[in-house]
């Protein structure tokens, strides 16, 4: 078994245009302050990390390395959840998403879908530049728009979409393994890779590639009620990335799992700060630990309620008292007899 490392936390909410929230080396010396000891960087923020030039340029990564290392953290995994997002986009969402890209590609989804593939595989040089080996995305989505089956999914729709998704994926997926990375997909709403079952076909569809793995969010799972405890029994050996993001769901007679369209703060399930939510972080923690996780617990910070640098500032504790120092010896070894093979067999009275 391994400890799992943190604190960390995910910049991408906290980033800003005031001190010290206005650049990597500010930003990281705030988190450090707090206790955090590891930081998630958001490639698509130019405060934080010119992508292109990291993967272009080992010098510039170094540079990028040494500022956060120089602030007493370290580089948890570089993030392309938006460019993600992009690698396929159903034209229901085009408008919307548009706002993930640069002006030039949009009204564009072609050129659009292009600059975001190209991100991806910056992202993997960038990573090995780094000496980083997971990174975290989403997987877009070409079906979420079916996923409530009203009108009828037409026979063999599933199917296809992620047939697409899949041949989208597979030159990205086969790019990370050549610069030794690991493809994260936090598992999402909104995105095709949505829960379990979405996963596992998704991964046949990818001829279950080595490479094509899990950022396990609780969160996500805690809003369409899914045992987030028992995933982990099922996914263990692919969960590479952890955010650790609360929620909470408190069902009425008047909503449940679809919200209702109402904002977050007025949701049956909404994202809360850690230690603030439903979500059972002891186990959680207990099982990625038993299950020998090597990577580093991340707070997500989204919340509703609380002010965000309250969150930071609680959220740095909570995941601290979380993490459990693994044990170098079996609890009863005071209690041993000694063994060896002539013992055994004596004790078998063979």
């Amino acid at each position: 078994m391994t400890t799992i490392k943190g604190p960390a936390i995910f910049l991408a909410q906290f980033l800003g245009d005031t001190a010290p929230f206005n650049s990597l080396e500010s930003i990281c010396k705030w988190a450090k302050s707090l206790g955090f000891e590891g930081v998630q960087i958001p490639t698509w923020d130019p405060r934080c990390i010119d992508l292109q030039k990291a993967a272009e340029s080992k010098t510039y990564a170094d540079e990028i390395k040494g500022i956060v290392n120089s602030c007493g953290m370290e580089i948890t995994e570089l993030s392309t959840h938006l460019q993600g997002q992009l690698v396929a986009v159903n034209p229901a969402y085009d408008l919307l998403f548009d706002g993930f890209a640069p002006a030039s590609v949009h009204n564009n989804p072609k050129a659009r879908t292009e600059w975001a593939v190209q991100q991806l595989k910056y992202a993997a040089i960038a990573s090995k530049h780094m000496g980083i080996t997971a990174h975290a995305t989403f997987s877009g989505s070409l079906l979420w728009h079916t996923w409530h089956p009203w009108p009828q999914r037409p026979a063999g729709l599933v199917d296809a979409g992620f047939k697409e998704l899949a041949r989208r994926w597979l030159p990205i997926l086969d790019h990370f393994d050549q610069h030794g990375v690991d493809v994260c997909y936090e598992i999402h709403p909104g995105e095709d890779l949505f829960d379990g079952v979405t996963y596992e076909m998704f991964l046949e569809k990818v001829n279950n590639h080595s490479r094509a793995c899990l950022l396990y969010d609780p969160s996500h799972f805690v809003l369409q009620c899914l045992d987030y405890v028992q995933y982990i029994d099922h996914y263990h050996e692919r969960i590479k990335a952890f955010h650790v993001k609360d929620a909470e769901f408190n069902s009425t007679g008047k909503q449940g799992t679809f919200g209702g369209y109402q904002n977050w703060a007025d949701r049956a399930g909404r994202y809360r700060s850690p230690g603030d939510g439903q979500v059972d972080f002891k186990r959680i923690f207990s099982k990625l630990t038993q299950y020998d996780f090597k990577g580093w617990a991340v707070m997500e910070w989204e919340c509703c309620i609380k002010h965000p640098e309250d969150g930071a500032r609680e959220g740095a504790a909570f995941i601290k008292d979380h993490i459990i120092r693994v044990t170098e010896r079996a609890f009863d070894d005071f209690a041993g007899t000694g063994s060896n093979e002539e013992f055994n067999r004596k004790i078998l009275g063979i």
